[in-house]
């Protein structure tokens, strides 16, 4: 076997090993969470949990769980962590992922969601399987443009079985991760990518993570409200960003693990009054898509998520923020169709079609990524009738996004890494997301 033969079969190797090593973590994280949930309250999920639980539990539970957060975070303090670390290992060739560390910050993360925390589960499934991929190229003696390569199908193969959305977790990887789309790289991360999603697939099922749904633009003239409400959604998004940030600031005067047990309690105390807020917001958002809100509980939502989350992620909890970004979004899009309908335009389509295009658009502005945020919630929802309002709100959304702020989410890690809220530093303990950041 010649050397460059030998050299592409152990990439090979390597793409199929870390899919499936992905995969599988993602399936194990997601169903240890239901399991627990399930285990401790006959619930189906934390919502509920949460819904039916007593008020004092309501508001110590988040608190134990980012006290264990935060006691875990302490103690993974080696190598870099979140999605600006995945950046710098594909893209600046800066190698410095820790899966032990990584496993350890994911246990963190499984904890602080399990209690309530107001945080996304697909941080650390990103995160994994980016380690993963260094590991793995590693032990087979990947040379290092390979191994870059590697690390990047592993945070592809963690995302798509985060949300289901293989066309998206390519694009998340090509935008956000590697910034510039690389053939030599396509290939490989599709692969990983079909792989990842078809092994998730054959263990949670096919159906889109919200549901099919049909959505239906009733005019060409509804363009300009899609328009408003991509415009609303990103400055929602902004907000969100400006509100971690903050948060951040205010508890790095605080030391690990109590910052993160306070930042619980702030939580735990939200939760209180609105229980849904607990977790990554995935059963709110539903709710939303769903038109099951009145309208005062959308924009009560919308502020709750986007305070709870930031004292749960500022406060040193590790996790995501992707999907929370989603629900903030969502809720920005209904309010914006509400009120337009209250000034007499119209018909518009029905209101989940407003909360998909502001998932959309929200996501875009926080992470720049007009094209993978537009690709996402065309997946999530499988309706192709959102696409064109998809496509306007996401690239409205980015262009105010960048007028207004420089650095994604993702970037301001690299640029602003002593200010960042997710960003991971050993002396600090800051923790990086997600997403999920994106569940």
């Amino acid at each position: 076997m010649s050397l460059a033969t030998s050299r592409a079969l152990r990439f090979a190797v390597s793409v199929a090993v870390v899919a499936v090593v992905s995969a599988l973590f993602a399936v194990a994280f997601r169903a240890a969470l239901f399991r627990a949930v399930h285990v401790a309250s006959d619930a189906d999920d934390l919502v509920t949990a949460m819904t039916a639980a007593p008020w004092w539990l309501r508001l110590c539970l988040p608190a134990l769980g980012g006290l264990v957060a935060g006691v875990l975070v302490q103690r993974a303090t080696r190598g870099n962590h979140g999605v600006g670390a995945v950046m710098e290992a594909v893209a600046l060739g800066r190698v410095r992922l820790s899966l032990r560390s990584t496993l350890v910050r994911a246990t963190a993360t499984w904890c602080a969601i399990v209690t309530g925390g107001s945080i996304g589960r697909e941080g650390p499934l990103i995160q994994v399987g980016g380690a993963v991929g260094k590991v793995t190229g590693e032990r087979l003696g990947l040379d290092p443009e390979r191994l870059r390569i590697a690390i990047a199908c592993g945070c592809a193969a963690g995302f798509t079985a985060a949300y289901n959305t293989p066309f998206a977790a390519v694009l998340f990887v090509l935008e956000i991760v590697i910034g510039v789309i690389v053939v030599e790289a396509v290939v490989p991360i599709v692969v990983a990518t079909v792989i990842a999603t078809a092994l998730t697939r054959a263990v949670v099922g096919a159906v889109p993570l919200y549901g099919e749904r049909t959505f239906a633009l009733t005019s060409a003239w509804e363009l300009l409200a899609f328009a408003l409400a991509g415009a609303a959604a990103a400055l929602a998004g902004l907000g969100f960003v400006i509100a971690l940030h903050a948060s951040a600031r205010a508890f790095a005067r605080l030391a690990l693990p109590w910052r993160a047990g306070l930042g619980g309690l702030i939580a735990g105390a939200i939760v209180v009054g609105v229980p849904e807020v607990a977790g990554n917001g995935y059963e709110p958002l539903a709710g939303v898509l769903d038109g099951r809100f009145a309208l005062g509980m959308v924009a009560l939502l919308l502020v709750a998520k986007l305070a709870a989350t930031s004292a749960s992620v500022g406060s040193g909890s590790p996790g995501g923020v992707f999907t929370p970004i989603l629900l903030v979004g969502g809720c920005a899009g209904v309010l914006v169709a509400a009120g337009l309908e209250r000034l007499g335009v119209g018909p518009l389509a029905p209101a989940g079609g407003y909360a998909l295009v502001g998932m959309a658009a929200a996501t875009a502005a926080t992470t720049h990524a007009p094209l993978m945020a537009a690709v996402m919630a065309f997946e999530v929802s499988s309706d192709y009738a959102i696409v064109l309002p998809l496509a306007l709100a996401t690239a409205v959304a980015t262009a105010i996004a960048r007028a207004l702020r420089r650095d994604s989410i993702y970037t301001a890690e690299l640029s602003e890494p002593a200010a960042w809220p997710m960003r991971i530093d050993g002396r600090r303990g800051i923790a990086s997301d997600d997403l999920d950041r994106s569940g």
